[in-house]
């Protein structure tokens, strides 16, 4: 047969997939992918339950189930003061991930530049090369990651078609702030610049600090994709369904591409979503829960040989081995997993060049003892 001309030649198997598989392996504790370890809500699932028995096992509707976009109208308004048309402007997806996939594919076209931040979440560059965009990467550096506009500025010509952001980030666990925000309205005013805005983390934010959701800022709503999940808020990554809001202009080619895609996204959990949402406190509750895990774990982890770095959102803890070693994070990464049995991801895998500042993520959404256990075994090195 003709060879196959990959698409993705210097794309290998995502890190999650690789730290999760050998943790698998050695049985060592997961720290490294994502992913609670205690269940979702009894409530939510008897609510899926209910959903199925109620015969909603067909099709969804394309855009998504009309009481779940309605709900999701609702709470950005309630949040955030931005109003959006539940039936033109929010689309439910399989995720956060495909909807990030389908933002990219309705708007980025061959030789379309696309900047984003490095360490970026993995599917951001692959899916800008697979529409034949170009990326043009900037480098964060720890310990506080902080976005130098000034170089932002020097990217930007006639070609920038999008800016990626992501905030509460993945994996530093920083967070944009309101300086970021004023930076970033001056750069794209009267600019044919779109933004996409992934913010899957926007309950998980820490301290009493603002989730600055493009959806706050008239400016950036109009040309912003913004991408959220409620596999992250509500402990059930395995099912898969997020959503998109933006603009109807922009909405409408999102959608001609989600059609094809994926078509609809799994009915009874959009119903049980929809119901669930009428409690606001099952979202208002967030930060406060997993900030308590957040501290719980920084405080064993001071106890340890490990340098902690901010941690502002989301649920990932970064922290540095300077202490510990001299190997690549990669190589040290590996040698966690099978000698102290605690997997971890490094963050180098997040930059395209395989920058290594000897960052480590650990995820901290997991049972108490899950964690209790974790730092034992890290006390040993």
């Amino acid at each position: 047969m003709t060879p196959i001309i990959s698409k993705l030649p210097q794309t290998g198997t995502t890190i999650f997939t690789v730290m999760s598989a050998l943790a698998n392996e050695v049985g060592a504790i997961n720290l490294s992918q994502g992913f609670p370890d205690f269940d979702t809500s009894p409530e939510l699932i008897k609510l899926v339950n209910t959903a199925m028995k109620k015969g909603h096992n067909q099709y969804a509707p394309m855009p998504g189930v009309q009481s779940l976009r309605e709900r999701i109208a609702e709470k950005t308004e309630k949040l955030y003061g931005a109003v959006y048309n539940p039936d033109t402007e929010i689309t439910i997806t399989a995720g956060g991930t495909q909807a990030i996939f389908t933002a990219i594919t309705a708007v980025i076209n061959p030789n379309d530049e696309v900047i984003i931040f490095e360490p970026a979440f993995d599917c951001y560059a692959p899916a800008i090369k697979l529409m034949g965009g170009i990326v043009k990467s900037l480098e964060l550096e720890p310990p506080d990651y902080r976005i130098p506009w000034d170089m932002v500025k020097r990217l930007i010509n006639s070609k920038t078609r999008m800016i990626i952001l992501n905030s509460p980030h993945n994996p530093t666990a920083t967070i944009l702030h309101k300086e970021d925000i004023d930076e970033l309205s001056a750069l794209v005013k009267n600019q044919d610049i779109l933004i996409l805005s992934d913010e899957v983390y926007e309950h998980l934010i820490y301290d009493g600090e603002t989730h600055h959701s493009m959806a706050r800022y008239p400016e950036l709503q109009q040309r912003s994709f913004i991408v959220a999940s409620f596999g992250k808020p509500f402990h059930a990554t395995g099912w898969k369904v997020g959503y998109c809001m933006a603009p109807a202009f922009l909405m409408s080619e999102f959608r001609k591409i989600h059609q094809f895609l994926v078509f609809s996204v799994n009915a009874p959990l959009q119903y049980a979503i929809a119901a669930y949402l009428k409690d606001e406190n099952t979202y208002l509750s967030l930060p406060e829960f997993f900030e308590k895990k957040r501290d719980y774990f920084r405080k064993g982890l001071e106890q340890t040989k490990f340098k902690l770095l901010p941690c502002s959102g989301s649920y990932f803890q970064s922290v540095t081995f300077d202490d510990i070693t001299n190997e690549k994070d990669s190589d040290f990464s590996l040698r966690l997993t099978k000698e102290f049995g605690v997997a971890a991801i490094p963050t180098s895998a997040f930059y395209t060049k395989g920058t290594d500042h000897h960052v480590l993520r650990f995820c901290f959404a997991k049972r108490q003892e899950t964690l209790d256990k974790a730092v034992e075994r890290l006390l040993k090195i």
